[in-house]
């Protein structure tokens, strides 16, 4: 078989365990954990042990087909439980930018603005939960991004990492609903396009929300202290805790930010106290979605807005670098245990595979979620809008020196 084939062949093999869209199950969950500020990838899920650009970590073995870094065994003992994405290859190395790319699957443009992954679940899977008050789509900590053309009924529900809910608190009594819709009915008439409408489903939805004792599963500390401790102290800990406890609640899209990856300076000692929370706090979540019957319906993605260079700094840190580098894919709606892509030896460019873009990686999330990332939407201005913006599902299989899997 030459390469040609070999690739063709691969291509099937695909990230995604799922059902064709029709018959996919209304339950499905995506949680994203949200690595602001661009992680060290080299130095997690790829590393370059010998080389100028390796860093001083060692690689592990794993229960998948490749290793990680040695500050994440707990992972590496549930490797068959997620895949590697090692070649991402995103345009983007600017935060805001990269960011909303890596959200939306669309470069910025300053008169469109696009909805993001969550924002899209929100559209196409939250009327499905007819039983939930909560948002469909809710973000925990900074991060996450709105739903552009369309509309603010969209945008993320956003909630502090210690579940506090910015201006949620205040009684809703009779009277102050029937104020509440005089003002509104003013409002709606004021012909002010499309404006009145989504502030109208704001409030409606504001309403249910407070009256709603689904703002319980914010409240992690009515969980069992075994399983609160297996989380952990930490405010990291306590908002991916209060994401699952929203997913079991119904909300389809949950994104949790843990922030201080922008390791421009120090970037090996840092990670020395950063990798081992992310171990424990995101081993402790695959196992407690399998003890609540959560893991094969639940799609878990790790990622920031770009990696960092193979090179190493003056300062011991590492600059921000789009060309090359990892995601990670969790949870029973992808397959685990495989790493797709290769790097080249120094980490700076792609070896093996296809270099996957910000639209591929959302394709790959939608079709786990039973969404047609062909769908079209239609923007305010009237344009057609491609869902997955061209994206390709994931696929092809790696070792870890860059031979065919």
């Amino acid at each position: 078989m030459n390469r040609r084939s070999f690739l063709a062949a691969m291509s099937a093999v695909s990230i995604c365990n799922h059902l064709p869209a029709a018959s996919v199950p209304a339950k499905k969950n995506m949680m994203i954990i949200w690595l602001a500020g661009g992680p060290p990838t080299i130095d997690m899920w790829d590393l370059k042990p010998g080389t100028k650009n390796g860093g001083p970590f060692n690689p592990i073995s794993t229960t998948g087909d490749f290793e990680i870094s040695e500050h994440m065994p707990l992972l590496a003992k549930l490797g068959k439980d997620f895949s590697i994405v090692r070649t991402m290859s995103t345009r983007e190395a600017d935060h805001a930018r990269a960011s909303y790319y890596i959200h939306t699957g669309y470069v910025p443009n300053p008169s469109m603005k696009h909805p993001s992954i969550g924002s899209i679940i929100s559209r196409e899977i939250g009327p499905q939960r007819t039983e939930l008050d909560i948002p469909a789509y809710c973000t925990i900590g900074r991060g996450g991004f709105g739903g552009g053309y369309l509309g603010a009924e969209y945008n993320p529900f956003k909630i502090n990492s210690n579940g506090d809910i910015p201006n949620v608190g205040a009684p809703i009594t009779p009277n102050r609903i029937k104020m509440l819709n005089l003002v509104e009915k003013s409002f709606s008439n004021s012909n002010r396009g499309q404006l009145p409408k989504d502030h109208s489903n704001n409030v409606e939805r504001a309403i249910r929300l407070t009256t709603s004792g689904q703002l319980e599963s914010v409240k992690i500390e009515n969980e069992p202290k075994v399983v609160q401790n297996a989380y952990g102290v930490s405010q990291f800990g306590k908002a991916v805790l209060m994401g699952r406890r929203l997913m079991q609640t119904g909300v389809p899209c949950v994104e949790v930010s843990f922030g201080g990856w922008d390791l421009h300076q120090n970037v090996h000692t840092t990670l020395e106290q950063k990798l081992p929370e992310l171990d424990k706090v995101v081993s402790s979540l695959f196992s407690d979605l399998k003890r609540l019957d959560m893991w094969h319906d639940t799609a878990i993605i790790i990622m920031g807005e770009f990696g960092r260079t193979p090179r190493i700094n003056a300062n011991a840190g590492r600059d921000h670098w789009s060309r090359t580098w990892s995601a990670v894919l969790g949870g029973g709606l992808f397959k685990g245990g495989l790493a797709y892509g290769a790097t080249t030896k120094d980490g700076s460019d792609v070896h093996n595979g296809r270099a996957f873009t910000a639209s591929d990686l959302l394709v790959t999330g939608y079709e786990a979620m039973g969404i047609d990332p062909e769908k079209l939407y239609t923007s305010r201005s009237g344009r057609p809008m491609k869902l997955g913006n061209g994206g390709r599902m994931i696929s092809g299989k790696w070792n870890d020196d860059g031979s065919p899997a």
